[in-house]
């Protein structure tokens, strides 16, 4: 499970992501990391993430999320590439395009918010959300100040998941 520590906007009404203006927001980072060359099942992780807002729309924002300084017990050294978020009042939606930056710029000349694809939703306001897309399965609900974002496939003998916490 790795947690997302994102705060409260000035700018929207998302409760999960602030914003006063473009500077980078850093804070210290714990999780867990698994895989194939990780014996012992799952180690810690410890990380910079650095979160900053770098377009904003009079319907909401685009953040990219960043980590440095990653530590682990792993025999290979992780390296994870940034996120970016396109952020409304109600959703938090990853940015998943060849190029990032370049849509960027197109998100943030839009006059609306683009469509958003379902698979992409990390992050609600309100209610809860649920989206099957072949094997995948993946809910989006919240729990009090928390935002619970869980994606799993059965693949084989182990099973594949993706899981964020947002705090308010």
């Amino acid at each position: 499970m790795i947690p997302i520590l994102l705060t409260v906007s000035a700018y929207s009404a998302n409760p999960f992501v602030d914003a006063m203006d473009d500077k980078p927001v850093s804070a210290k980072f714990r999780g867990t990391e698994w895989g194939d060359n990780i014996d012992e099942g799952e180690i810690a992780l410890t990380a910079r993430a650095t979160t900053t807002r770098i377009a904003k729309v009079w319907w909401g924002a685009v953040f990219k999320i960043e980590f440095s300084d990653l530590r682990s017990r792993a025999p290979e050294p992780r390296k994870i590439s940034p996120d970016y978020f396109i952020v409304t009042d109600e959703r938090i939606v990853l940015l998943n395009e060849e190029n990032n930056e370049a849509a960027v710029k197109t998100v943030s000349g839009m006059d609306q918010p683009p469509e958003f694809e379902p698979s992409h939703i990390y992050g609600i306001t309100n209610g809860s959300f649920s989206h099957e897309d072949s094997l995948w399965k993946t809910t989006v609900k919240l729990k009090g100040d928390l935002c619970i974002y869980d994606s799993n496939h059965p693949s084989g003998t182990n099973r594949l998941c993706d899981s964020y916490l947002i705090y308010r």
